[in-house]
C-alpha cells in the first residue's frame, strides 16, 4: 500500500492520498538469501493481483513453472473488510479485520492448495503482508471471514486499543508532514488503525501470521508500507520467523528529508521507485541510448532492489509511466527489464479497469471471479514479449551486459556474455543492420516473435557466425531476442555471416484489419507459414487495438514468397474466422512491406 491517489470509501469518510513514486521486488541483499528466495537462476516474480487462489494454482502449474517464473506474489491472503456500498474495491483487501485466512479469492484450505499446486510446478510464492496496520476509522461490521471489528478493536485477533498508536498530532491522528520521521511512523495512514510495532505483544501477533503462513509452505513476504514502520520494528519481527523467508519491502522514495528507502536494505531487499520512471520514460518517448548507464541512475544497488515497470498502486494513482494500456511500448519495457541485468524482476498481471477504484472481476456478492484471460483480466505476463523473455533471463543470469549499441536514440541492442543478445527498436521504421555479439556461432530462434520448442522455432531464427556477427530486420516499434537455450531452425533459414546488411533476409509485414469486435474478442492473423502459426488456431499473431477499429502488427516473414492468410477473432475458446477464400500476399524482396483489409 503506498501514499497513493486512492479513495478509502469507508462509511462516512471519503478521503484523498497521495503518493510519491513506485514500487517493485528485490533481490535478497546477502548470498545465503539470495539461495533461499530464488532456486538458481529462476528469480523473476510475477503479481498475479486480486487472483483467486484456484486460478493462481493453475497458472502455476500451466504456464509459470513451464515458462521458467520463479515465484508469485499473491495479493493480501488475511481476513479484510467487506464493502459493498463502495463496490468491493480492489483496496478492500488492504484493511485487515484478522489474521484469519479467508478472502474474496478463497479460504485456507485453498489457499494451502495454491501453495502446493505452485511448489509442485517450481514457483514460489510471496505473501503481500499487510502488517503496519488494520481497517479504517470509518468502517465497523463484519469482515470476509465473519469477524467483528471497528475501529480499534479486532477481537478475533485480540487487538485492543492499546495496541495501536494515537498520535493526538493532528486531530484525525493522520500524517500530515511527510518529511517528520516520528509522525510518517506513528501517525494514521488516512484513518487506518496503526498498530504499535514497537510493542512486544504485536511483534508477537505480526510474526504468529507470518509465521503460520510459512507453516503452509509460503517463502517470502513484501512488507507493505514498509516505510510506516521503523527499521528496528520490522528487524524483531523478521528475527521471530521460522527458516529463511525472503523479504522485500515497499518503501517509497520521497523528496528531501523524507525516509530513505536505503536505510531498510540491511534487513531486507527493497523496492526501488526510480526504476519504472527510468525505463518507462525512455520507452514511452523513445529514447534508449541513456539506458546504457541504467544502474547509476537508481538509488538502490542492483543486489537490493527489485525492478518494475508498474504495480497495482502505480497503474492507478497515475504514477506509471506505463501499463497495459500502452500496448507494444509497455510490452518492450517489460520485455527490456528481463533482459537487462539489474536487480529481481517483477512483471505486473493486472485486471482491466476504468475505475481506479474498481475491484476485479466478481460475483454479485463481491467473490473474485475465475481468471478468463479473454474477459476482463490483461495477463500481461502471457505476453510473448513477457513469458518468452523469463527464459531470456533466467540463461543470462550472472552475465553482464556486453556489446551494447545504440544510434543515440530509439535503438538499441546489448547481450549478455555469450548467453543472449537483444535488440530494441522503438523508432517509427525498421531497423536493418548486422549485429556484433559474443554468441556463439549457431542458429538462434527469435524468442520475441516466435516460441521455442525442442529445437524448432514457430517464428523465425537466426544464424550467428563463427566471428558472432547476425543480420537481422527489426520491425518498427519492435524487438529480437536470442539465447543459448533456443537453438534451432526456425520458418527462415538465414545466413548472417554472408548476408550484407543492405539484403534484408526477412521482410517486416505490417498488417492491418478493419474489424468491429464485442468486449473480449481480439483479433490475429494466421497463415500458411510458421511465422503465422500454420493455420493452428492455438497460434497465429495476436494485432494490437490501439488504433481500433483498425487492428494493426507486425510479422517477420520470408522473402520473395507468397503467403495465404486470414483473420480470426478469438474470445476465450472460441474461434471466429472471417469469410471468404484465404487471402494472398508476396512478400517480395523489400525489407518492409503492408496490407490493408477489411473484415469480412
Amino acid at each position: 500500500m503506498t501514499r497513493s491517489t486512492r479513495r478509502w470509501a469507508i462509511p462516512g469518510v471519503m478521503l484523498l492520498m497521495f503518493a510519491a513514486a513506485l514500487v517493485a521486488i528485490g533481490r535478497p541483499h546477502n548470498a545465503d538469501a539470495k539461495a533461499d528466495a530464488n532456486p538458481g537462476a529462476r528469480d523473476v516474480i510475477v503479481h498475479l493481483f486480486e487472483w483467486p487462489w484456484a486460478s493462481i494454482a493453475s497458472e502455476c502449474t500451466n504456464v509459470l513453472g513451464p515458462k521458467g517464473f520463479g515465484g508469485v506474489q499473491v495479493s493480501p491472503p488475511q481476513e479484510h473488510v467487506v464493502l459493498p456500498s463502495s463496490g468491493y474495491p480492489w483496496w478492500q483487501d488492504y484493511q485487515p479485520v484478522s489474521y484469519q485466512l479467508t478472502t474474496r479469492r478463497g479460504d485456507r484450505a485453498a489457499f494451502a492448495s495454491m501453495v502446493s499446486a505452485c511448489h509442485a510446478a517450481g514457483v514460489k510464492i510471496y505473501v503481500d503482508a499487510v502488517i503496519n496496520h488494520m481497517a479504517g476509522g470509518g468502517s465497523t461490521g463484519n469482515g470476509s471471514a465473519g469477524s467483528t471489528y471497528s475501529h480499534y478493536s479486532y477481537p478475533a485477533v485480540a487487538y485492543g486499543n492499546n495496541d495501536f498508536h494515537h498520535c493526538g498530532k493532528n486531530g484525525n491522528d493522520d500524517i500530515v508532514s511527510w518529511t517528520d520521521r516520528w509522525e510518517v511512523q506513528n501517525c494514521e495512514l488516512v484513518d487506518l488503525s496503526d498498530l504499535a510495532t514497537e510493542s512486544s505483544y504485536v511483534r508477537g501477533k505480526i510474526a504468529g501470521y507470518l509465521n503460520d503462513l510459512i507453516s503452509l509452505g509460503v517463502d517470502g513476504f513484501r512488507v507493505d508500507a514498509a516505510k510506516h514502520m521503523p527499521v528496528a520494528d520490522l528487524q524483531a519481527i523478521y528475527g521471530a520467523l521460522s527458516g529463511t523467508p525472503y523479504i522485500f519491502q515497499e518503501t517509497i522514495e520521497g523528496g528531501s528529508g523524507e525516509i530513505s528507502p536505503t536505510e531498510y536494505t540491511g534487513i531486507g531487499d527493497v523496492t526501488e521507485f526510480r526504476y519504472g520512471d527510468v525505463v518507462g520514460n525512455a520507452f514511452k518517448d523513445g529514447n534508449l541510448s541513456g539506458l546504457s548507464s541504467l544502474p547509476n541512475q537508481m538509488l538502490l544497488a542492483s543486489g537490493d532492489a527489485v525492478a518494475f515497470i508498474d504495480n497495482h498502486d502505480t497503474q492507478r494513482n497515475g504514477r506509471a509511466k506505463l501499463t497495459y494500456k500502452d500496448g507494444t511500448t509497455y510490452a518492450l519495457s517489460e520485455a527490456f527489464m528481463l533482459a537487462y541485468p539489474y536487480g529481481t524482476p517483477s512483471v505486473m498481471s493486472s485486471f482491466t479497469f476504468s475505475n481506479a477504484d474498481a475491484g476485479p472481476p466478481a460475483a454479485a456478492n463481491g467473490t473474485t471471479s475465475a481468471v478468463n484471460c479473454s474477459s476482463g483480466w490483461a495477463c500481461e505476463h502471457r505476453w510473448r514479449t513477457t513469458a518468452n523473455m523469463v527464459a531470456f533471463h533466467n540463461a543470462a543470469t550472472g552475465t553482464s551486459v556486453t556489446n551494447w549499441w545504440s544510434n543515440g536514440g530509439a535503438q538499441a541492442a546489448f547481450g549478455r556474455g555469450s548467453a543472449a543478445y537483444a535488440v530494441f527498436n522503438r523508432d517509427g521504421s525498421s531497423l536493418n543492420r548486422t549485429f556484433q555479439t559474443s554468441l556463439p556461432a549457431g542458429t538462434y530462434c527469435d524468442v520475441a516473435n516466435g516460441d521455442y520448442n525442442n529445437g524448432t522455432c514457430s517464428g523465425t531464427s537466426y544464424t550467428v557466425s563463427s566471428s558472432g556477427t547476425f543480420t537481422a530486420t527489426v520491425a518498427a516499434n519492435s524487438m529480437l531476442a536470442l539465447h543459448v537455450n533456443a537453438r534451432g531452425s526456425g520458418s527462415v533459414p538465414t545466413s548472417g555471416a554472408t548476408t550484407s546488411p543492405g539484403a534484408c533476409t526477412t521482410v517486416a509485414t505490417a498488417f492491418g484489419v478493419n474489424a468491429t469486435t464485442v468486449w473480449g474478442e481480439n483479433v490475429y492473423v494466421l497463415g500458411s507459414v510458421a511465422a503465422l502459426g500454420s493455420w493452428n488456431t492455438a497460434g497465429g499473431v495476436a494485432l494490437s487495438s490501439a488504433s481500433y477499429p483498425v487492428w494493426t502488427g507486425t510479422v517477420n516473414l520470408p522473402p520473395n514468397t507468397t503467403v495465404e492468410y486470414k483473420y480470426v477473432k478469438k474470445n476465450g475458446s472460441t474461434v471466429t474466422w472471417e469469410s471468404g477464400a484465404n487471402r494472398t500476399l508476396t512478400t517480395g524482396s523489400s525489407c518492409t512491406t503492408s496490407v490493408s483489409d477489411t473484415w469480412r
